[in-house]
C-alpha cells in the first residue's frame, strides 16, 4: 500500500477505520493504475455505520422540513462552491472529462439537491375531513427511517445525489455504499456534508458485493435502494423480501430508438450519437439500440457512422474529448466481448477495438444489419457501441421496440406528431423522448418497468417513494 491514498468510511460525521483491515485497488480507468485503497468494509463496519443512523434518525426526523430544507440548500451551496474539487475525484476515479462532467453533471446535481430541498417544504395528502360521521380524518406523510442505498460506477457522483437527496429531505437518514470501483467523490460528498447535516444522517460505507449484501440483510434499514444490473437488482429484492423491507430499484435498459422515414436525418444522426455515447454509453438510458425505416436506413446509418467516429475518447484533461475510457478492466473485457462476437451477417460500420494500450478506451462503435434476436440487441452492452436495425412499418418498430426485457427509456423521431403521440402510448418504456434523447429535469420521474426495476427517481415520485402514509382518525363524540 505504499505510496497509494488510504481511504476511509465515513460514519457519524468523521473518517472511521474499517475494523477488519481489508482492502481493495481503485484505480484510474484512463491509466489503468492503482492510486488508492479502499476499505472492504465488513458486518463489524456495517453495524456501525447502521448504529450511527439509527440514533440520528429521531432528531432528524423530528426536524422541521424548513430545517432540513435549509441544511440541504446549504449542502447545495457547498457542492457548488467546491464544484472543481468534486469534478477532480469525479474524473480520475472514472476517468471522465473533466471540462464535459463540469458542464453535463455538476450543475445537475446542485440542481437536484436544491429541488428536494424544495420537495420537503411541500409535502402532499388528502384534505382532512369528515369522511365518516362524527370522525375527523388526516393522512400523516413520515419518513420510512434508516435507509440503504448502493449506487453504480457509471455517475458515482451523481447517483449519490439521487439517492440521498430525497431520502433526506423526508427525514430518514442513510448509509450508502458506493461501488468498489468508484468510492472517492461519495466519500467527498459526505464530508462536505458534514458541515451541514447532524454526525449519523448521512454515512458512506465502501466495499464490495458481500458488504452490499450485508447492508441489504441488516435489520436496521426499513427501505433499500439500489442503482445496479438486473443481477444486482434480484438480489437486493430477494434479500429484502425476508424482512420485508421497501425495495428501490434502477435497474438496466436497452433504450430503442425509433427513426421514421420523415426525420431529419443529419439532425437525428448527430443526436442519437451523442446520447448513445455519452459516458461511453455507460448510460443505462443510453440511446444504443436503433431502429430506423428502412427507406432511410442506408442513409442514416452512413450518417449515424460518421458521427460516432467524429466523438473523440480521451483522458480526462483533453477539452476535445467526448467520452473517456470504460470504467474498469472487466468491463472493458464485456464490451471486447460482444465485438469478438459480431455475427456474420451484421457489420461493424465504424470502431469496434480498443483504443490504445494505456487505460480501458474504446473507439465509438456503430454495428449493422442485426437481427432482433441477436445478443447485441437484446443485453445490455454499457459500453460505446450503438447498433442499427431497419423496420418497415409502424407496428413492426413497435414489437421490436418492446420486444426486450428492459423497460427504462426510449425515443422516436419524427416530424408527424400523431405518430408521435401513438408511439409514445405504445412503448412499454417509463420515459419517452420525442425528438431528443437523455435530457433529464428534476421536476420529472425516471424509472422504469420490467427487468428496469421499480421506484422512481427525481421529482415529487421521487420523493415520495421515500415516504410512508399514515391514517389518522378522531373521534368528534364525547
Amino acid at each position: 500500500m505504499t505510496g497509494k491514498a488510504l481511504l476511509r468510511n465515513f460514519v457519524n460525521g468523521e473518517y472511521v477505520e474499517a475494523r477488519d483491515g481489508s482492502f481493495s485497488d481503485v484505480v484510474d480507468p484512463s491509466t489503468g493504475e492503482v492510486y488508492a485503497q479502499a476499505p472492504v468494509s465488513g458486518a463489524a463496519d456495517v453495524e456501525g455505520a447502521y448504529t450511527a443512523a439509527a440514533a440520528a434518525f429521531e432528531g432528524w426526523r423530528d426536524a422541521t422540513p424548513k430545517d432540513r430544507s435549509l441544511a440541504l440548500l446549504r449542502f447545495a451551496d457547498a457542492i457548488e462552491a467546491r464544484g472543481e474539487e468534486l469534478v477532480a475525484a469525479e474524473c480520475r476515479n472514472t476517468g471522465k472529462p473533466v471540462q464535459l462532467t463540469m458542464e453535463e453533471e455538476l450543475p445537475p446535481m446542485v440542481d437536484n439537491l436544491r429541488f428536494f430541498a424544495g420537495a420537503a417544504r411541500i409535502l402532499e395528502g388528502k384534505a382532512t375531513g369528515e369522511y365518516l360521521a362524527d370522525h375527523t380524518s388526516s393522512v400523516r406523510r413520515e419518513p420510512i427511517g434508516v435507509c440503504a442505498q448502493v449506487t453504480p460506477w457509471n455517475y458515482p457522483m451523481m447517483m449519490a445525489v439521487w439517492k440521498f437527496a430525497p431520502a433526506l429531505a423526508a427525514g430518514n437518514t442513510v448509509v450508502l455504499k458506493p461501488s468498489d470501483t468508484t468510492p472517492v467523490s461519495t466519500l467527498l460528498l459526505a464530508e462536505i456534508a458534514a458541515e451541514f447535516l447532524p454526525p449519523g444522517v448521512f454515512n458512506v460505507v465502501t466495499g464490495d458485493r458481500d458488504t452490499g449484501r450485508a447492508l441489504v440483510e441488516h435489520p436496521v434499514p426499513q427501505m433499500v435502494s439500489i442503482t445496479g444490473s438486473v443481477r444486482a437488482g434480484k438480489e437486493v429484492a430477494a434479500s429484502a423480501a425476508k424482512d420485508l423491507k421497501k425495495v428501490h430499484l434502477e435497474l438496466g435498459g436497452k433504450a430503442p430508438v425509433v427513426v421514421f422515414d420523415d426525420a431529419d436525418i443529419a439532425s437525428a444522426a448527430e443526436g442519437i450519437a451523442g446520447a448513445g455515447l455519452f459516458n461511453a454509453g455507460q448510460d443505462c438510458t443510453a440511446a444504443t439500440r436503433v431502429l430506423v425505416h428502412e427507406r432511410i436506413a442506408g442513409d442514416f446509418t452512413a450518417a449515424l457512422a460518421e458521427a460516432a467516429a467524429d466523438l473523440k475518447t480521451a483522458g480526462p484533461d483533453d477539452p476535445d474529448a467526448y467520452f473517456g475510457p470504460v470504467n474498469n478492466a472487466n468491463q472493458l473485457a464485456r464490451v471486447q466481448g460482444f465485438l469478438d462476437r459480431v455475427p456474420d451477417h451484421a457489420t461493424v460500420e465504424t470502431g469496434g477495438a480498443r483504443v490504445g494500450d494505456r487505460g480501458y478506451f474504446f473507439a465509438p462503435t456503430v454495428i449493422s444489419g442485426l437481427r432482433q434476436d441477436d445478443e447485441h440487441v437484446q443485453e445490455e452492452i454499457f459500453g460505446p457501441v450503438i447498433t442499427v436495425q431497419p423496420f418497415s412499418d409502424e407496428d413492426l418498430a413497435v414489437r421490436w421496440a418492446n420486444g426486450v426485457k428492459y423497460g427504462l427509456s426510449a425515443s422516436v423521431w419524427t416530424k408527424d406528431h400523431g405518430r408521435a403521440m401513438r408511439m409514445t402510448r405504445r412503448l412499454d418504456f417509463g420515459a419517452v423522448w420525442v425528438n431528443t434523447h437523455i435530457p433529464f429535469v428534476s421536476e420529472m420521474p425516471h424509472g422504469g418497468f420490467k427487468h428496469s426495476g421499480y421506484g422512481k427517481d427525481l421529482s415529487m415520485y421521487g420523493f415520495e417513494d421515500y415516504t410512508r402514509i399514515k391514517h389518522v382518525m378522531h373521534y368528534l363524540g364525547t
